[in-house]
């Protein structure tokens, strides 16, 4: 379906221009969703920003979300899926407390000293790589809903649609590729490696630099 992240990022940046979105502003989610992010906010020629939030996975495969947590503390539990697997609620604190400290050393070396992009009454695009549960991208929603943007709005190339069905109720989904059969993000993409922390903060500085 897609080449790399860039190539998701361009195709999904001439989708949205198409929609003439009033006063867009775009969050890329790291890692991966940085680089389809950029892309985006090139095209569209809008501000760019991160917004960090981190999948909580289960025991036996940390991939598998069964909760999410956002750079404001915000918590998102899937309590059927925890229930069903016999997750403990030590191994969630423990899971939820990692995952924070996580956010603050992203945070701290993806920003540096940089403000954060007013995003009151604007039109918030949240971007990532990809939408498997949607547990991570409600968790980025719910933080910002707190910021009283205008409309928010999630856009991604390709997602599950128990994650669309999941995100229609508090935003605007904005998905290229919806699939009948889903197993994960990367079956997607021809070239979906593991981004670093090297190329995020690359790719920021592209955009940042002209801002």
């Amino acid at each position: 379906m897609f080449k790399d992240r860039v190539d998701a990022g361009i195709k999904l940046g001439l989708t949205l221009l198409e929609s003439n979105i009033e006063d867009p502003v775009i969050l890329g989610i790291p890692r991966g969703g940085v680089i389809v992010a950029v892309e985006v906010a090139k095209i569209l020629k809008v501000p760019l920003d991160i917004a960090i939030a981190r999948k909580i996975g289960a025991p036996f495969d940390r991939e598998y979300a069964i909760g999410a947590i956002n750079s404001l503390g915000n918590v998102i539990l899937n309590e059927a899926s925890i229930r069903e697997l016999g997750i403990s609620n030590d191994y969630i604190e423990k899971s939820v407390k990692e995952e924070l400290e996580e956010i603050k050393r992203r945070l701290s070396i993806y920003r540096g000293e940089r403000d954060t992009i007013d995003i009151k009454d604007k039109s918030v695009i949240i971007v990532d790589d990809g939408l498997a549960t949607g547990l991570t991208m409600l968790s980025v929603v719910k933080g910002v809903k707190t910021k009283n943007p205008k409309r928010t709005i999630v856009a991604v190339p390709v997602a599950s649609y128990e994650a669309v069905k999941r995100l229609e109720k508090e935003a605007e989904v904005i998905a290229l590729y919806i699939p009948e059969y889903f197993y994960a993000v990367g079956q997607f993409y021809e070239d979906f490696r593991q981004t670093t922390d090297e190329e995020v903060i690359s790719a920021l500085n592209s955009v940042w630099m002209e801002m």
